[in-house]
């Protein structure tokens, strides 16, 4: 069983396996963004409402704020996590997933970043859009921006970062 899992974490070529870590790996680094950006829309830029999803199941009683700053905090909440979240991440994959050494390591690592920023922007902006424009709960498009930013992550560090 140990050889096995030895195996596991350090093949860094088969697909499949390369494919499940990174899914291990971002739900790692998923789990610092969620609990950092809920901790931050409840207690330091307030972006929750009382019709959010965070709110209901933890039985929170937000503030009443406007939505163009619940719209905004949101943004900056995102902002402060990716930089902890995107940290985690790219030291699990460079641990876990990927084969490092196509660049030089500060090079490597700002194009992560790069590739990260990309995604974070994309994503965010429609965040904020299903908010400002649509109305939607924060929570929901919480999700809408991490989906988004997951797909445009996967495809940019395999493409253009780590080795195949």
């Amino acid at each position: 069983m140990k050889k096995h899992i030895h195996s596991f974490l350090t093949n860094k070529e088969h697909p499949v396996l390369q494919f499940i870590k990174y899914g291990i790996c971002g739900g790692i680094a998923t789990g610092v963004d969620i609990v950092l950006f809920f901790l931050f829309a409840w207690f330091l830029f307030p972006a929750l409402t009382h019709d959010d999803l965070f709110v209901k199941l933890l039985n929170l009683s937000p503030e009443p704020i406007t939505e163009a700053i619940r719209s905004r905090n949101f943004v900056i909440d995102s902002v402060i996590c990716f930089i902890f979240s995107n940290l985690t991440a790219y030291i699990l994959n460079l641990l876990f997933v990927f084969k490092g050494g196509r660049h030089q390591r500060h090079v490597e690592m700002a194009l992560f970043y790069a590739v990260s920023i990309v995604s974070l922007v994309v994503a965010t902006f429609a965040g904020w859009v299903l908010i400002s424009v649509f109305g939607l709960s924060t929570t929901w498009s919480y999700v809408a921006k991490m989906v988004a930013a997951l797909m445009i992550n996967y495809a940019g560090r395999k493409i253009f970062i780590f080795h195949k």
